[in-house]
């Protein structure tokens, strides 16, 4: 089986689909590895390196994506999807509930194609979750920027000249990155709180040593593949009534909550950041999706009553390295459970890898792709 690595287009994007750790697995496994050489640049690995692992250096674009399996980490641009051959498998992030002319596009091209963020959320598809290996970086890189913006020490300390009061942190949204930050925030020496809708968190947030941000909003609130379901018009009001007084007690704010396929929710709203002191930080990992903070500006970062807001995009490239590492693994999980003695073997009465698939046979299978098409037109 030859397996492309392209070298990823899209602005700002470092990470690299594979590693040479994984590219040396993939070849004592018996398939063929062809990179794109400078693949590797943003993620600091030379060209070098996927050589002595085995690799080779393709020496165009059509070959790289002209193989059996094509494995990105950005969904391909129009001029890459041209360039796939029409009985290609293409992995990666492929945004099907959002992305509707780019899945469409692929499936005209007849590519059989896997959404990494569309593996099930399943215990035997853990070593494949992407999501959440990413979501780990985003956590941890959103809290040291909480604290780098701050401007004031998230420990506390105790000098000659007197003790300086611990920083308050309040992490809004207890998936992989909001815990992630919650346990960074701690490590920091920060006085933590974690909130959550869904109850089942609150042992995972207090676990990490910070206190569970409890508000009545009518039940358990845990929707499909352990995300939170989306509120009625009621109880986002509620939410951010009660959240505001809370906020506005904090010296930063980190949020995380997001909806599949769905704009944000607004956790915090203007009259909350009034509430915050002057000097606060608001770091709102939703910006993708249109931010968590009603004064969010996407990619940017702002002031507005005194408060800093930053709402940065795509943080785990800025930990390429590790980034790539991880991703690697996970597409290297995948490409194990699709192929056997060499070859791929697509079984698609596997729930991963039938969950995984968006395109096929010319047609988009994924309920939610299909939406998103249909919206795209």
């Amino acid at each position: 089986m030859r397996i492309g690595v392209p070298k990823e287009t899209v602005e700002g994007e470092r990470r690299v689909a594979l590693v040479p750790e994984v590219v040396g697995k993939l070849t004592r496994a018996g398939h063929q590895v062809l990179v794109a050489p400078g693949a590797g640049d943003g993620a600091l690995i030379p060209d070098e390196q996927f050589v002595e692992a085995g690799a080779q250096l393709a020496a165009t674009p059509d070959e790289v994506f002209g193989a059996d399996v094509v494995v990105k980490v950005a969904p391909p641009t129009e001029q890459e999807t041209a360039l796939l051959a029409q009985s290609a498998v293409l992995i990666g992030f492929l945004a099907p509930l959002t992305n509707g002319a780019g899945v469409s596009a692929i499936a005209k091209r007849g590519v059989t194609s896997f959404a990494m963020e569309a593996v099930p959320r399943i215990s035997r598809a853990q070593s494949m979750d992407a999501l959440s290996s990413q979501a780990n970086i985003a956590g941890y890189r959103a809290t040291l920027i909480g604290a780098q913006e701050l401007g004031r020490f998230f420990p506390m300390l105790m000098t000659a000249a007197g003790t300086i009061r611990p920083a308050t942190v309040l992490v809004l949204g207890a998936g992989v990155a909001g815990l992630q930050a919650i346990a960074t925030a701690r490590r920091l020496g920060a006085v933590v709180q974690g909130f959550d809708v869904r109850a089942a968190v609150k042992e995972q947030v207090e676990s990490l040593g910070a206190k569970f941000l409890e508000f009545d909003l009518g039940g358990d609130l845990e929707g499909a593949g352990g995300y939170a379901r989306e509120l009625t018009a009621e109880q986002q009001a509620r939410q951010q009534e009660l959240m505001a007084e809370a906020i506005g007690k904090c010296d930063v704010v980190i949020t995380t909550a997001l909806v599949p396929g769905r704009r944000a929710p607004i956790l915090v709203t203007e009259q909350a950041v009034r509430l915050m002191k002057p000097g606060s930080v608001i770091v709102d990992l939703a910006g993708e999706q249109g931010g968590n903070c009603e004064l969010t500006q996407p990619g940017e970062t702002v002031i507005r009553h005194g408060v800093k807001i930053v709402a940065p995009l795509n943080l785990p490239s800025t930990l390429a390295e590790h980034a790539s590492a991880l991703y690697a693994r996970n597409i290297q999980a995948l490409l194990e459970l699709m192929s056997g003695e060499g070859e791929l073997k697509l079984d698609f009465e596997d729930e991963v890898i039938a969950g995984a698939c968006i395109t096929r046979g010319g047609e988009i299978v994924h309920d939610g792709a299909k939406a998103a098409a249909a919206a795209a037109g």
